[in-house]
Order: structure tokens, then C-alpha cells, then sequence
């Protein structure tokens, strides 16, 4: 008669590290396949708008933008991509106004377009509920590059998603002409409200090979 194998306390503690080392496996790998999500910008729904407030009044504005695109890893956070703000399409409603700052402080003859290049997303997109979360990347303006970081909420249309941020920039601290005069004084910040109609997709991970 064979007699049964004495189970040990080693025995135990092996089984137990195995099983829980699949479960681990089975759950956390899925999770972790890299896929990139992209997100592509429709130009024609999209409204760039700017203030820029003085002593005596605010003046508002509008860009166009050209086109935009975002790919990034959920899993790293890894992004890259490309949006392109046409700066010649800059307008306030005063052509002289308008005349003045493409001229003597965006010199758009030369430095025709604003880009943001993504880098790095931080929180996580989701293409079917509301969510927020920050891009960091690099803000070239007037052929300067300037690390920038957006906030961004992500709202579900029908149409696709509704894509918001709101930041300042900073554009006499990074070598633009100041517009002030002894009569009138200016914002050294302009700010930047951009609503944009994007559409969502998963592709195989592109992150890697930019």
C-alpha cells in the first residue's frame, strides 16, 4: 500500500506563489498590450479664439486652425503628433488693428504657422464618457520652441469627441514685442481657448517610431 506524501509548509507556500503568479499574469497582461490611440482634429470644427486684455478694454480674436493630430499610448503615456495654427489667419474685427500685429508682433510674412507637438499624456482618454487629463508637449511660436503643458476635458458628441483647454501664453517673456505704448498698456499674456471636434481610433502602437 502506498503511503501519501506528507505535505509540507514549502509545498504550500510554492503552490500558493504559482497560483497567484498566473492570476497576476492573466489579469495584468491584457491590460498592459501596448495599442496607440489617435485622435485627429477636424480643422472646419474647431474654434481657436484669444483675449488680450488692456487698461481699457479686451480684445478678442480668432485662428484657424490647419490640422491636428494626436497619437498616444494609454500604457506609457508616450505621445506624438502634430497641430498646426495657421498664425496669418489671426483676426480681431479691426483691420488695422489686425495689420499692426501680424507686422510688428507675430511677423506671420515669415513665421506663418503656431505648432504644438504632444509628447507626453498624462490621466487617461476615454472615447465614451466624459474625462480630463494634461498634454504636455512643445509650443513653437514666432520659430521659438517652448515646453507647454494643456489641460484638456474630453466631452462624447455624436459626431465624435468635443476636445476643450484653456492656457496662457506668455508671449513677451518669450521675445515677442510687447504692443504697449506710454498711452496704452497691454497684457504681457494672451490667452487661448481652443474647442475642437475630434474623431477617436485604435491602432498598433506607432508611439515608438516617430
Amino acid at each position: 500500500m502506498l503511503r501519501k506524501k506528507e505535505v509540507t509548509i514549502e509545498d504550500v507556500a510554492w503552490f500558493v506563489g504559482k497560483a497567484l503568479f498566473w492570476v497576476f499574469f492573466v489579469t495584468i497582461s491584457p491590460a498592459q498590450e501596448s495599442h496607440t490611440i489617435n485622435l485627429t482634429l477636424d480643422p472646419g470644427a474647431t474654434k481657436v479664439q484669444w483675449t488680450l486684455g488692456d487698461v481699457l478694454h479686451t480684445v478678442h480674436g480668432t485662428f484657424r486652425m490647419k490640422r491636428g493630430v494626436i497619437h498616444y499610448d494609454p500604457v506609457t503615456g508616450e505621445a506624438n503628433g502634430l497641430i498646426e495654427i495657421d498664425a496669418t489667419s489671426g483676426e480681431s474685427g479691426s483691420p488695422a488693428r489686425d495689420q499692426r500685429m501680424h507686422q510688428n508682433i507675430l511677423n506671420s510674412a515669415l513665421y506663418r504657422v503656431i505648432t504644438f507637438r504632444p509628447t507626453h499624456v498624462e490621466g487617461r482618454f476615454e472615447r465614451t464618457i466624459g474625462s480630463s487629463f494634461s498634454v504636455d508637449g512643445i509650443f513653437n511660436l514666432h520659430g521659438h520652441d517652448h515646453p507647454m503643458r494643456m489641460k484638456v476635458t474630453a466631452q462624447p458628441q455624436l459626431n465624435g469627441v468635443l476636445l476643450q483647454t484653456h492656457f496662457e501664453v506668455p508671449y513677451v517673456d518669450w521675445g515677442l514685442r510687447d504692443p504697449s505704448t506710454l498711452m496704452l498698456r497691454v497684457n504681457k499674456d494672451v490667452s487661448i481657448d481652443i474647442g475642437a471636434l475630434g474623431k477617436a481610433s485604435i491602432g498598433p502602437d506607432t508611439t515608438a517610431h516617430r
